[in-house]
């Protein structure tokens, strides 16, 4: 009898190779088969260029993601500059409150002008004068607002009016009318509307028209009085022309971002709402020109949204003798009217006796 010996390090009857440990044999492979295939440690052997092809793969998913949030961030940044460029065509409005009659007791009359040759129709109210005279005013009021202007506010200068026995007409640009609704063209179109609302004055018998303006409205009666005879004196408070200068100062406050948005892309949008071109504002022959009637420049020092620089320049260039400029210290936009009330109403007093 034949005695087995151990193999003294792995236990393995010494004597024995079949009973030695081999590699292990893939499944279904082995003696029934034929000879199984080995499998190696650490799994099959890889095949060759695949870490190479497996980094390209990645490489590729990664640019495609990089050129999709590229693309996103495009369109956002564009849509972002096309929605303010239609905010500024279409700025919101709130509806009318009230009417002359019922927030101060003065007498007034609805009137309608159609639209015709591209200009929009025109609606506005019109107070006659006590004694039936033939001096009119005519309110241009300024952009994001209608005919009421409350923080003038615009019916208590009315009522000053009517008491000074003038004619009062009040009335709605396009982008401030309910009825009529049109973009604001910062004066191109407005002008028209204008000069529309000064031929109602004079047909109705108006013989000697003021134009008073403010913000947007004043600069549009800049520009109106390049196109008729008939405005015989303007008064104009916190003068905004919408140049790039003052666009730039404005589309600043509407974010915390510096030069966010873009002026020169919103300028760009613009004409696909508006129907026309920001350039197309004549705003350096309106601050250079001589106007043939007595102007009163009424700014704020600090006028957030119209420079002062604006009145100084077009105060500058007047040469009628009876044309003034009255800069109001700390004054800021439309609001003189509100903290210098006394003093406001005796500047415009005695503007009007010294034309007659």
């Amino acid at each position: 009898m034949r005695s087995t010996v151990m193999h003294p390090e792995a236990g393995i009857p010494a004597g024995n190779p079949a009973a030695l440990p081999g590699p292990a044999l893939l499944p279904g492979s082995g003696p029934a088969g034929g000879p199984g295939l080995p499998v190696l440690p650490g799994g099959p052997p890889a095949r060759p260029g695949a870490p190479a092809a497996s980094g390209r793969r990645r490489r590729l998913k990664f640019a495609i993601a990089l050129a999709s949030l590229t693309a996103l961030a495009l369109l956002a940044f564009t849509a972002l500059h096309a929605y303010v460029a239609w905010r500024l065509a279409y700025p919101p409005v709130a509806p009318l409150a009230s009417n002359p009659f019922e927030a101060k007791g003065l007498p007034y009359s609805d009137f309608r002008i159609p639209a015709s040759d591209g200009v929009p129709a025109v609606n506005g109210w019109h107070i006659p004068a006590p004694s039936g005279g033939t001096r009119t005013i005519v309110f241009s009021h300024g952009y994001g607002t209608n005919r009421e202007e409350p923080w003038v506010p615009m019916y208590d200068l009315a009522e000053a009016m009517h008491v000074m026995d003038y004619n009062v007409i009040l009335f709605d640009y396009g982008f401030a009318s309910a009825e009529d609704r049109a973009p604001a063209t910062g004066g191109v179109t407005e002008s028209r509307q204008l000069v529309r609302v000064i031929e109602y004055a004079a047909e109705a018998g108006a013989d000697r028209i003021v134009v008073w303006g403010f913000s947007m409205g004043a600069g549009t009666a800049l520009q109106a009085a390049f196109l008729t005879d008939d405005i015989a004196a303007m008064i104009l408070d916190s003068t905004f022309i919408a140049e790039p200068d003052t666009l730039a100062l404005n589309l600043a406050q509407l974010s915390p971002v510096d030069g966010f948005p873009r002026p020169a892309l919103v300028e760009k949008f613009f004409p696909l709402w508006a129907g026309t071109r920001l350039a197309g504002i004549p705003a350096d022959r309106i601050k250079r020109t001589a106007y043939d009637m007595p102007i009163l420049l009424i700014h704020g020092t600090d006028d957030e949204k119209a420079p002062v620089a604006i009145a100084e320049a077009i105060a500058a260039s007047q040469r009628h003798p009876q044309s003034a400029v009255w800069i109001v210290p700390g004054g800021r936009h439309e609001l003189m009217f509100r903290t210098h009330t006394g003093e406001y109403l005796r500047r415009v007093a005695a503007f009007l006796a010294g034309i007659g």
